[in-house]
């Protein structure tokens, strides 16, 4: 058996798109999602969330930066199933400081 790395479409959002409130970046996984990648190429910081009912957020990405995540690499080789990030999930954010230019983009990695 060959296993295969494909790679979702990229997903991104402009800064005037994001606000206090959180706003979806892009559309949800369509696949089982085994690396994310988000950039954060604006000049706020922002807050990233996969469940928009926690209100504080989860995961923090200063401006101009990235963060790279290999979700695979972190399986249980004893258990048999994968560490991967649902199908369906959405990645929403929101701003910490207001972005005045730039955007937010999503890679992901199936």
């Amino acid at each position: 058996m060959v296993a295969r790395v494909e790679i979702e479409p990229l997903r991104s959002i402009a800064f005037g798109g994001i606000s206090a409130a959180y706003a979806s970046v892009g559309t949800t996984f369509a696949h089982e999602i085994r690396m994310m990648r988000i950039i954060n190429n604006t000049d706020g910081d922002m807050i990233f969330t996969d469940d928009i009912t926690v209100s504080a957020g989860k995961l923090f990405v200063p401006a101009n930066t990235f963060v790279l995540w290999d979700f695979q690499a972190n399986m249980n080789a004893r258990k048999d199933d994968s560490y991967v990030k649902a199908i369906a999930t959405q990645i929403s954010v929101k701003q910490s400081t207001a972005a005045s230019t730039g955007d937010i983009f999503l890679e992901c990695i199936y």
